[in-house]
């Protein structure tokens, strides 16, 4: 990683533990590990509404969990695909 990079996810990091509370950052993290991809769309959602001043409290794990179902049901409905025989 480079020195801008590393800044970079420095200010993630900031930004992420000021509005998850102690559950839901270790959460975002365990899932971090299992899927990169997803943690890194869930992340830029939280810092989009952050910065949009949508989110005026701490996300408690219990509504982390909720957005998880909601962001993951949107997800999977992108992903589907259909196959045309011929």
């Amino acid at each position: 990683m480079n020195n801008e990079n590393l800044e970079i996810e420095i200010a993630k990091k900031t930004i992420l533990s000021k509005i998850l509370d102690k559950n839901a950052y270790e959460r975002l993290s365990r899932i971090k590990i299992a899927n990169q991809i997803f943690a890194n769309q869930i992340e830029a959602y939280l810092i989009n509404l952050y910065q949009l001043g949508r989110i005026q409290q701490v996300i408690s794990d219990e509504k982390f969990k909720q957005m998880l179902d909601l962001l993951s049901e949107k997800l999977l409905q992108k992903q589907e695909f259909k196959i045309k025989r011929r």
